[in-house]
């Protein structure tokens, strides 16, 4: 059983409507306090909310976890909302999760993206993003993610980008070589066969022959020297880069208030797409 649970009493507030939601928790692992907050605002397009969110503080097997993620969405929410409910227990239940995390998070990425390529009937032909983040026992960070999300540590004062956004361009020889192609129409970005802005994501069957499911995964240590982690979506990383994200952030000791001035910052720079982002901060 959860020692801490994401909206668990006592633990976590979670506020807002069907275009606005936010809220907030906090834990300890170890001698590390963990708290965390998140904020998601519907982009100003003629679709339903597509981002969605993990934020939570668990003990598994003895060891305390926390379990943060952004999924992105893209013709429609059902493929985000399936990885919100199954992403990470499916990294969980790999038998190698504790002794060689990044084979499990990687295995359970594409074995996840099978899933929902099974259940395309019900899970329509759209996909999604996802930057997921994993705190072992408040001293390791993993990072994995596919798509364009993105994750960024704040540490020893640097901003530490801890995901790579696939871009169409930087993975153009592979997706010719697979018979595909990468348009560049002016005013525009990237586009996989001019449509996908993103080289890497769960779903998208009609494209699933030139995409990969496979994340990209990182691990750094959580010391004294690191504040703080910010997940976010591209509807923040449209509008600003990572250390202008992490000084709005870095001003703001509740997370859940760092979160929400993030998002009204990205708003207040115009992003039309949909905002979310998780605020993780440490202190030993």
């Amino acid at each position: 059983m959860a020692r801490f649970c994401c909206f668990g009493a006592g633990c976590s507030e979670l506020t807002g409507h069907a275009s606005t939601t936010s809220g907030k928790g906090k834990g300890c692992q170890g001698q590390v306090k963990v708290s965390y907050g998140f904020s998601l605002v519907r982009g100003k397009t003629n679709h339903p909310m597509e981002d969605f969110h993990v934020a939570e503080l668990a003990e598994v097997k003895g060891n305390e976890l926390g379990l943060f993620a952004i999924y992105d969405g893209h013709l429609g929410d059902t493929v985000p909302a399936y990885l919100q409910k199954n992403l990470f227990p499916n990294i969980l239940n790999e038998e190698e999760f504790w002794t060689h995390p990044d084979r499990a998070i990687t295995k359970a990425y594409e074995k996840t993206d099978k899933a929902i390529l099974s259940h395309t009937p019900d899970l329509g032909q759209g996909g999604s993003t996802a930057v997921t983040a994993i705190l072992i026992n408040g001293s390791k960070l993993w990072v994995a993610n596919v798509g364009d999300s993105r994750a960024v540590l704040l540490k020893g004062g640097e901003a530490i980008q801890m995901s790579i956004d696939h871009d169409p361009n930087a993975e153009r020889g592979a997706i010719e070589n697979k018979g595909g192609f990468v348009s560049n129409m002016p005013g525009d970005v990237p586009r996989v066969c001019g449509q996908l802005a993103v080289s890497r994501a769960f779903g998208d069957r009609n494209l699933k022959s030139l995409l990969k499911s496979e994340p990209d995964v990182k691990v750094e240590d959580i010391d004294h020297t690191a504040e703080l982690v910010v997940l976010a979506s591209d509807g923040v990383w449209k509008v600003m880069n990572n250390q202008e994200a992490v000084d709005v952030v870095k001003r703001y000791k509740d997370p859940q208030t760092a979160a929400k001035q993030l998002v009204a910052e990205a708003v207040k720079r115009d992003s039309k797409d949909d905002i979310s982002c998780v605020v993780v901060r440490f202190k030993m």
